[in-house]
């Protein structure tokens, strides 16, 4: 075997996550009679294999970092993992597929983005493996969330991710600050707005809001999740006719350019981890982020405001009530030197049997069996509740035959040049107007020469 391959690679991996093999051992025993026994038939073919993992820091790599010792006990398969930055994996996992260099094994990448893995021809079908001898009986591919293996595992009709982190967006507060006040959960954008201004210093430091803002593609992403509670949208998704100079999308950029003026200074810079650092730190009264990151705000280790916070879905605007999909998911490439041992490793991570022991360890709930079972509502049942709704948010989307992110190869390079534009209005150099104007005719030229425009599903 390549020696490059097994190397500990730690570069820009967080101590604990270097360490995190080491602190878990395998004493829970979780695996069940029927994954011990699809575990021994593994290890006859591919005990002493080592896969390679590309992934970021993210709490369902946390969980799945835990759960790697037991794994390889059960398997004989051994696990390294290459973790770097959100901003970089998706370049960096194109680069590798170009060079064909059979680095890695398994990809851990953004959902949203699988039409562009699609389009590239990065990742293996997946079906097979779900289907064949490789899998542990009761997998239940069904029972993974349906909007999420549609949006973040499939495209083209193909299924080529299995969603491992499935979120949407909601909104955390600080109960001990809203209740010091005498104020109220936000329920729809007006209130959240008159909240986030409210709170703006009004303890020193305190930020109202903090959220991800950073410009470029973050701010677009950030900007697609208040477009549609104002009747407003970048683009139709259905006749791919751009839509920002629409009054309606004009008016959600300036209701977004006024809520993060209730940020904290630099809020033009914030990507999700700069934004959640600043609330468990303690210095913003309201967090509008991903709810795959809840396991960080409770975490002791990491959050100085345990206990004290209070969770509420997506605000309603004039228009309803409206959510994202989105997360990541784990792949296979083409080009990886060990396909099936790398399978064996995705089914054990997500299989339903192990469900409870991935919650358990702060993973991100991706099942619907895991959100209905007692134990994990009663854990922290104001959080579930407020999960539940945002995928019900998010359902309101998806039944419009739209999706956060629209499916074509080219929706990265429009959410990087509109959150360009957006983002010189955030900083006061061009009105939302002329901001629109220059990110329209951008956005056309882009969909003219996508390779890839996919249709919505049709509705059920």
């Amino acid at each position: 075997m390549n020696k490059e391959r097994v190397m500990k690679r730690t570069l820009g991996i967080p101590l604990a996550a270097v360490l995190l093999a080491g602190l878990f051992v395998s004493s829970s025993d979780a695996a069940t009679p029927e994954l011990k026994r699809w575990g021994a038939a593994v290890k006859a073919k591919f005990g002493g294999t080592t896969i390679v993992v590309s992934g970021i820091p993210h709490p369902s790599t946390e969980a799945f970092q835990a759960m790697t010792p037991e794994f390889t006990d059960l398997t004989g398969i051994k696990v390294e993992w290459d973790l770097i930055e959100t901003g970089r994996i998706q370049s960096k996992q194109f680069l590798e597929h170009t060079a064909k260099t059979g680095r890695y094994d398994v990809y851990m990448f953004k959902g949203t983005s699988v039409v562009e893995y699609f389009a590239k021809g990065i990742l293996l079908p997946l079906m097979p493996y779900v289907k064949g001898e490789l899998t542990p009986k009761g997998y239940d591919y069904e029972d993974l969330l349906p909007a999420a293996r549609e949006a973040l595992g499939t495209a083209g009709g193909t299924v080529l991710g299995i969603p491992t982190a499935s979120e949407s967006f909601f909104i955390a507060y600080r109960k001990d600050l809203f209740g010091k006040y005498g104020k109220q959960a936000p329920d729809t954008t007006e209130q959240l707005l008159e909240l986030a201004r409210f709170f703006k210093e009004k303890e020193p430091g305190l930020s109202g809001i903090v959220m991800r803002a950073q410009t470029g593609r973050t701010l677009a992403l950030a900007w697609s999740l208040l477009t549609h509670q104002f009747c407003g949208s970048m683009v139709d998704q259905k006749t791919w006719d751009v839509t920002l100079e629409k009054a309606e999308t004009i008016r959600s950029l300036k209701y977004l350019l006024d809520l993060l003026k209730a940020g904290p200074t630099g809020i033009e810079n914030y990507t999700w981890e700069e934004a959640t650092s600043t609330f468990m730190a303690g210095k913003a009264a309201i967090w509008f982020e991903a709810t795959a990151l809840q396991p960080w705000l409770e975490d002791p280790k990491k959050s100085t405001i345990v206990g004290k916070i209070g969770y509420a879905p997506p605000p309603k605007g004039p228009c309803g009530r409206y959510g994202a999909i989105a997360g990541w998911s784990m792949g296979i490439p083409i080009h990886a030197p060990q396909k099936d041992a790398a399978w064996a490793f995705l089914a054990y991570m997500t299989s339903r049997d192990m469900a409870p022991t991935y919650a358990a360890k702060g993973g991100v709930i991706s099942r619907i069996s895991s959100l209905d079972d007692p134990k994990y509502v009663a854990q922290n049942p104001d959080f579930v509740r407020a999960l539940k709704a945002s995928y019900e948010a998010a359902g309101n989307l998806t039944a419009k035959g739209e999706k956060w992110v629209p499916p074509t190869d080219v929706a990265t390079r429009i959410h990087e040049r509109v959150g360009a534009h957006a983002g010189l209005a955030l900083v006061g150099k061009v009105s939302p107007e002329e901001a629109v104007k220059a990110a329209a005719k951008e956005v056309r030229e882009i969909l003219a020469k996508a390779a890839v425009k996919e249709q919505p599903a049709p509705k059920k």
